[in-house]
C-alpha cells in the first residue's frame, strides 16, 4: 500500500501532468490562430515549462533511494 506522502505526490504528479496536458492544447489552439500574442504564447510556454520541471522533481522524488 501506498504511504500518505507517496500517494499525495502520486495526486498532484496527476494534476501537474493534466495542466501540463491543457497547456500543450492552449498553446496548440493559440499558434493556429492568426494574429496571437506573442506574450500571452511566450508566458503559458514558460508556465508549461515550470509544470514540466515540477513533474520531473516529483518523480524523483518518488524513486527510491538505492544505498551502493
Amino acid at each position: 500500500m501506498l504511504s500518505s506522502d507517496t500517494s499525495d505526490l502520486v495526486h498532484q504528479l496527476a494534476e501537474l501532468r493534466l495542466e501540463h496536458r491543457d497547456l500543450d492544447l492552449a498553446i496548440e489552439r493559440l499558434s493556429q490562430t492568426p494574429g496571437t500574442d506573442e506574450l500571452q504564447m511566450r508566458r503559458l510556454k514558460k508556465r508549461k515549462l515550470r509544470i514540466k520541471d515540477q513533474i520531473a522533481r516529483l518523480e524523483s522524488g518518488l524513486i527510491p533511494d538505492l544505498d551502493a
